[in-house]
């Protein structure tokens, strides 16, 4: 189509084979699409397109992408939250009729639908890095360093030293947001048992914390893992985990039960993390 339609913080352009999202970098804008910047999403790496009413005289208009298609969705694993989804455009309410032709003739070009057999959106550029809690963690596309905080990192860690994974040793990562409960990144190795450690005592893991690990830096990074682990030949789910220890659950259930009762986690992240553990037994 060769046309742009712009959005509050970002704009489209339809190209023949592709939708080139590039996103502005105003105060306004979430982190995580300024750290984005621009994105070419193939039209095989999506299956649909809708047009919804949004808040406030908005409407939106969302691209959805085949599960397994783009590297930072999978490593996202559906925590995002709606106002940092980089598939949504929200447009006044008055263009909903523009936005509503667009969606039309998208719609036909989108001829594939399912599970991707591989990533066909790109991963973001590395070198990157970020700070967690306990560590800085570096990716330069083919080594995940740890480098660990005397102030943050377990005696577990310490004890361990700093870390360096190869993409070829792993099999998938981890990333659980730092905007819910026990936020962390964690390299899934090849080598690993079944039995799980706490991120906080895994050697293999850093943890998130308040200003530490944020969103728009460490899920461009697990994206970026993720892909190069893909790359290599690594071929299980980004969230595959071991079974966890019964008496394990049971003790984190109880310490978010103290969490709950001093006011530190409300109501529905009490209910949320609280299911989510029972989950993994």
């Amino acid at each position: 189509m060769g046309d742009v339609l712009a959005g509050f913080h970002a704009a489209w352009e339809f190209e023949s084979d592709s939708v080139v999202i590039r996103y502005e970098r105003g105060i306004r804008t979430p982190r995580l699409f300024q750290a984005l910047g621009e994105r070419r999403v193939p039209l095989s790496a999506l299956e649909g397109v809708t047009l919804s009413p949004g808040r406030r005289g908005t409407v939106v208009l969302r691209l959805e992408p085949r599960p397994g298609a783009d590297p930072l969705m999978e490593a996202a694993a559906g925590q995002l939250k709606e106002g940092s989804d980089p598939y949504r455009l929200v447009l006044p309410a008055e263009r909903e009729t523009l936005a509503e032709y667009y969606a039309d003739e998208l719609r036909p070009l989108l001829t594939e639908s399912g599970p991707a057999e591989r990533h066909l959106v790109a991963a973001p550029e590395v070198p990157l890095s970020f700070k967690a809690y306990d560590a800085k963690a570096s990716f330069d596309g083919r080594t995940v360093a740890f480098r660990w905080f005397w102030t943050g990192a377990s005696s577990a860690k310490w004890k361990a030293g700093d870390q360096s994974f190869r993409v070829e040793d792993l099999v998938g990562v981890e990333w659980r947001s730092a905007e819910v409960f026990e936020g962390h990144l964690r390299l899934l190795r090849r080598d690993a048992g079944e039995s799980v450690v706490q991120a906080d005592q895994d050697p293999a893991a850093v943890v998130f914390g308040l200003g530490y690990g944020p969103v728009h830096e460490s899920l461009p990074f697990a994206a970026a893992v993720l892909d190069a682990v893909r790359s290599a030949g690594g071929g299980v789910p980004a969230v595959a985990v071991g079974r966890r220890d019964p008496a394990d659950v049971a003790e984190r259930i109880r310490h978010l039960g103290e969490l709950h009762q001093a006011g530190l986690v409300t109501d529905e992240e009490f209910s949320v993390k609280k299911a989510e553990l029972l989950a993994e037994l």
